[in-house]
């Protein structure tokens, strides 16, 4: 079977190894530069790096009996556009949802959830304090009116965020530019090495680094604020690999 993998960069990877090992041609469409080197590790894959336009999608689906969506679940646009792609074209499409927050926990006790970065930032302008910003460039711009001193901004190492981050006249002392997954100790000690008042994080659940953020946050006695999750459905990445098309 062919099969055009829209791929993150945590679930992504995990699902086309499985799908090459089954046999199946696979495709994985990547964002990123990032995207493109998780997936180069894995042997049989072809990938496609860059983001695609309505016209493009329906391209690459006219050529591919299924596509799977397992692009990060605030990733909303990208989501649409291809549930739209593939319905004009007729081709199966999958959503593989991601399992968010701490599980088996309620929701940390000192976080404060916001509908957007846009909510979370003016909260931030009545506070003092140093701000980590770990929800990616995407959202940066959203916290333009705080002073940049303030932004210790986490980015994956690559010239166009730190560009971003230039243009908004942050300190390049305060660029954190890492590539994860971070454990909770290492989230603790850049909190406490940065003098960080807040952790902005979207909830990307335990393949995210969610709940190391948490306690991190926690132990340091940062407040955790977070961007809620969008509205998500479809299968979770187990519940896919158990369907006999798989």
């Amino acid at each position: 079977m062919n099969i055009l993998l829209f791929s993150g960069t945590t679930e992504g990877r995990t699902l086309s190894e499985e799908l090459v090992r089954r046999g199946h041609r696979v495709t994985v469409c990547v964002a990123t530069e990032y995207g493109r080197e998780e997936q180069e590790q894995v042997s049989g894959a072809a990938v496609l790096t860059g983001r695609k336009t309505g016209e493009e999608m329906e391209a690459l689906l006219r050529e591919h009996d299924l596509c799977v969506d397992a692009t990060h679940p605030y990733a909303t646009e990208v989501t649409a556009a291809l549930r739209a792609a593939a319905e004009r074209t007729g081709t199966r499409y999958v959503r593989i949802r991601r399992t968010l927050g701490i599980p088996g926990s309620a929701s940390p006790e000192h976080a404060r959830y916001f509908s957007s970065a846009e909510e979370a930032a003016a909260y931030l302008k009545a506070t003092d304090g140093n701000v980590l910003v770990t929800t990616g460039t995407k959202e940066l711009p959203f916290f333009a009116g705080l002073a940049p001193e303030r932004l210790y901004p986490r980015v994956l190492p690559s010239a166009e965020n730190l560009k971003t981050c230039e243009e908004l006249s942050i300190p390049h002392r305060n660029i954190v530019a890492m590539q994860g997954p971070f454990s909770r100790e290492m989230n603790e000690v850049l909190l406490r090495e940065k003098n960080i008042s807040f952790l902005v994080t979207k909830d990307g659940g335990p393949a995210g680094g969610f709940p190391e953020k948490a306690e991190a946050a926690r132990a340091t006695g940062a407040e955790l604020l977070v961007i809620a999750p969008p509205e998500d459905d479809g299968l979770t990445l187990e519940e896919f690999l158990e369907e006999p098309l798989c």
